[in-house]
C-alpha cells in the first residue's frame, strides 16, 4: 500500500466544506483524492443509526491520468452526529479510508477493515447570549470567599459542625472508619462577603460569578440539597440574595446558580431521613408527596443513590411532580431564584440528567428571561458524549449554550507539564473548534481548575518541583486561557496563587492580604487586554505548526489580527518563522514602540526567551 495515496482532510476547506459543525439543512460538500481508485463511496452513519452509501463522482486531476478525486454532496437533514467513511476500490481490493487512529479529525487513514469515522455535528441554530460568551467568568465556593460580617462571627452554624479557629486554616474532612463525614466544615463565607468584594471581582475583568451550590444543605459544598427554595442560612437569604444581584448588576456582572438536580440529600426536607424537618419525607412514608421521586429498590433503605452515597439519594428527573416543582410551575425553583436576579444555571453533573429534562430546563428559563444560560457539566467533548449507553443531544441547539471546559484544562496542562508537545496540542483543539457548532465553541468555560480539581499552581509544581517554573508555566497558562476562543474562567484564588491538592485541600479559603501579587498583576493585566479586545471575543482561530515547544496562532476579527506566541521551554530561548502573516506588528505586553516585528514576504520571525510568551498585534 505505500505505492499510492488516498487523503481526505476534515479540516481543509477543499476535501469538506464548510469547516467543522454544521446547521440544519446545510448543503455539504465532500472530496476524496487517490491513486490508481476506480471508484469511491461516501458511507454516512445518521444519529438515529440509519445508513446512507452514496457513490462519488470521479474525476481526474489535470494533466495526471494516475490521480483522481471523488467528489460528492449532500444536504444535513438531521439533528445530531453524522459519522462518515469511504469505501474505494482499487484494481480488484476494497479499501477503506476514514479518522486517524486518535480519532482527532483532519487527514485520515487507509484501512483494510473497520474504518474509524469522521464526525459532523448537524445542528440547529442557538445564539448564547453576547454578555456571556463574550465575558468573564469568576466562580465562587461560597463558604471559602469571604466573611462579609462586620464582626467577623459565622452567620447560623450548624449542630454538631466543625468551625476553623482561622481564616487561613487548611481545610480537612473529619471522618469516621469508612469515610463519612461525621462534622461538616465552615470557615464563615457569605453572600454579604462577595457583595462586599465586588469592586475586587470586576478589577479582574469579570462579567459572570457563577456560584457554587448555595441552597439550604448540611454540608459545607452544597451538593446535597436540603431545600431548593432556601438559601442555606449560613450564606444569607432571599433579601441578601436578591441585593447580590441587583448590586452585582450595577457592576455589569451576572449571577448563574449551580443546579443540582439529579439527587437531594438524605437529610432534606423531600426525603427527611435524619428526621430533622417536619415535612412527611420519601424515607419516612410512602404516603410522603416526595415519594414517588425517588427509586426504593427495598424500601426504605435500598434506594438509588448517587455513585453509591447513601446521602445523596438519586431522583426521578421526569417524573411529573418533580418537574412541576424545579422547572413547571410559576413558583417553580428556576422561577423562584431567575425572578430574584439569577441569569442562568450550571447543571451539575450533565451525564445524569435525561435529555428531556434539560430541553424543559432550557425551555422554561428562556421564557423567564430570553438571555438567560444554560451550562452543564460534561467532562469530555461534549458533541459526541455517550453516557449510559445513551448518546447526548447537549449541543445540538435546543439543550447547553455552554459546558465545562475539562478538555480544554487537559489540553494546555499537559502541554505546559511537557505530556503533549504543541502539534498534538494543535490536533486535540482543532478537533474540537471541528466538533463543537461555533456557538458553543465560543461559549465554552475555559477552565484552569475548579473545586474538583487541583489548584493550577499545584499542577505545576507536582510536575516541576520548583515554585518558580510553576508561576511562571501558570503566567503561560493564563495567556493562552485569556487569547483562546471561549470563556475565561478564574476559579476564586487562583489568580492569588493559591495552591491545593484534590478535595478538600482545593477548596481553601481566599488568601486576603497574602496574594501572590506578582500572579494576580498577570491576572489583572491579561483579563484587561481580553476585556478590551473584541478580535479575543470574536476573532477566528488559526494555528501555526512551528516547534514542538511553542504554540502558536492567530486571532483575527475584521482588519484586527492578534499573533499568539509562547515558548514552554524554561531554560531554552526559541526562535521560529511562520508564513501567511503579512504588515508589521507589536508586542502588547512590552511597552517599547519600536518593539516592532514585521514579516517580509509573508514570511515573520518571533525570537522567545525561555517560558515566554508575546502577543503581536498588527499595527499596520
Amino acid at each position: 500500500m505505500n505505492n499510492f495515496y488516498i487523503l481526505h482532510d476534515s479540516q481543509n476547506t477543499y476535501y469538506r466544506s464548510p469547516f467543522g459543525a454544521v446547521k440544519l439543512g446545510t448543503e455539504i460538500s465532500i472530496v476524496i483524492e487517490s491513486q490508481g481508485c476506480q471508484q469511491a463511496f461516501i458511507e454516512l452513519i445518521h444519529f438515529d443509526g440509519h445508513r446512507q452509501s452514496i457513490l462519488m463522482e470521479m474525476f481526474y486531476k489535470e494533466g495526471q491520468n494516475d490521480i483522481c478525486f471523488f467528489k460528492t454532496s449532500f444536504t444535513a437533514t438531521t439533528k445530531g452526529v453524522l459519522n462518515y467513511y469511504f469505501v474505494l476500490k482499487r484494481e480488484e481490493q476494497t479499501l477503506y479510508y476514514g479518522n486517524n487512529n486518535e480519532c482527532l479529525g483532519g487527514v485520515g487513514q487507509i484501512y483494510v477493515e473497520n474504518p474509524k469515522y469522521y464526525q459532523i455535528t448537524v445542528y440547529q441554530d442557538n445564539l448564547v447570549p453576547q454578555w456571556y460568551k463574550e465575558g468573564i467568568i469568576y466562580q465562587i465556593f461560597v463558604d471559602r470567599f469571604y466573611n462579609g460580617n462586620d464582626t467577623g462571627l459565622v452567620d447560623n452554624p450548624k449542630k454538631n459542625s466543625f468551625i476553623y479557629g482561622n481564616w487561613y486554616d487548611k481545610p480537612m474532612y473529619i471522618k469516621d472508619a469508612n469515610g463519612k463525614v461525621l462534622r461538616w466544615d465552615f470557615f464563615g463565607g457569605n453572600l454579604k462577603g462577595i457583595i462586599k468584594k465586588l469592586d475586587y471581582i470586576k478589577s479582574l475583568g469579570v462579567t459572570t460569578i457563577y456560584l457554587n451550590p448555595i441552597f439550604e444543605s448540611p454540608s459545607c459544598h452544597k451538593y446535597d440539597t436540603a431545600n431548593y427554595k432556601n438559601i442555606d442560612p449560613m450564606f444569607g437569604d432571599d433579601k441578601i440574595f436578591k441585593c447580590l444581584c441587583n448590586t452585582a448588576n450595577k457592576y455589569g456582572i451576572r449571577i448563574i446558580l449551580d443546579g443540582v438536580f439529579s439527587h437531594t440529600g438524605s437529610d432534606s426536607v423531600y426525603f427527611n431521613k435524619n428526621e430533622n424537618y417536619d415535612s412527611l419525607g420519601a424515607y419516612q412514608s410512602k404516603e410522603s408527596k416526595y415519594y414517588e421521586w425517588y427509586r426504593f429498590r427495598d424500601y426504605p433503605n435500598d434506594y438509588e443513590s448517587w455513585w453509591g452515597f447513601e446521602n445523596l439519594p438519586n431522583v426521578d428527573e421526569l417524573n411529573p411532580s418533580y418537574m412541576d416543582y424545579i422547572i413547571n410551575k410559576d413558583d417553580s425553583v428556576l422561577s423562584k431564584w431567575m425572578n430574584l436576579g439569577a441569569s442562568g444555571w450550571r447543571l451539575d453533573v450533565a451525564d445524569e440528567l435525561p435529555d428531556e429534562f434539560i430541553k424543559a430546563i432550557k425551555h422554561k428559563i428562556k421564557k423567564i428571561k430570553n438571555d438567560a444560560i444554560l451550562v452543564g457539566e460534561v467532562w469530555e467533548d461534549a458533541s459526541n458524549k455517550v453516557s449510559y449507553g445513551q448518546r447526548r443531544e447537549y449541543l445540538y441547539g435546543d439543550e447547553l449554550d455552554s459546558v465545562m471546559g475539562y478538555t480544554f484544562r487537559d489540553i494546555i496542562v499537559g502541554f505546559l507539564n511537557r505530556n503533549i508537545d504543541s502539534h498534538m496540542l494543535l490536533k486535540k483543539f482543532m478537533n474540537l473548534y471541528e466538533n463543537y457548532p461555533k456557538e458553543n465553541f465560543y461559549a465554552s468555560m475555559n477552565i484552569l481548575g475548579t473545586h474538583d480539581t487541583e489548584r493550577i499552581i499545584t499542577m505545576f509544581m507536582n510536575n516541576y518541583n520548583d515554585e518558580n517554573i510553576a508561576k511562571s508555566m501558570v503566567k503561560l497558562a493564563v495567556a493562552f486561557q485569556m487569547t483562546f476562543p471561549g470563556v475565561p474562567v478564574i476559579y476564586y484564588g487562583d489568580e492569588a496563587g493559591l495552591e491545593g491538592q484534590k478535595d478538600p485541600d482545593n477548596r481553601r479559603t481566599y488568601p486576603w492580604n497574602k496574594e501572590d501579587k506578582d500572579i494576580l498583576s498577570w491576572y489583572k493585566r491579561l483579563s484587561g487586554i481580553r476585556s478590551n479586545s473584541l478580535v479575543l471575543k470574536r476573532g477566528g482561530l488559526k494555528f501555526f505548526d512551528t516547534n514542538a515547544d511553542v504554540i502558536c496562532f492567530e486571532r483575527s476579527y475584521k482588519n484586527s489580527k492578534i499573533l499568539v506566541v509562547m515558548n514552554r521551554n524554561a531554560s531554552s530561548s526559541i526562535k521560529v518563522e511562520f508564513g501567511e502573516v503579512k504588515g508589521h506588528y507589536r508586542d502588547l505586553l512590552r511597552d517599547f514602540k519600536n518593539d516592532v516585528y514585521y514579516s517580509a514576504e509573508g514570511i515573520i520571525s518571533v525570537e522567545l526567551k525561555p517560558a515566554e510568551v508575546k502577543l503581536l498585534v498588527k499595527v499596520f
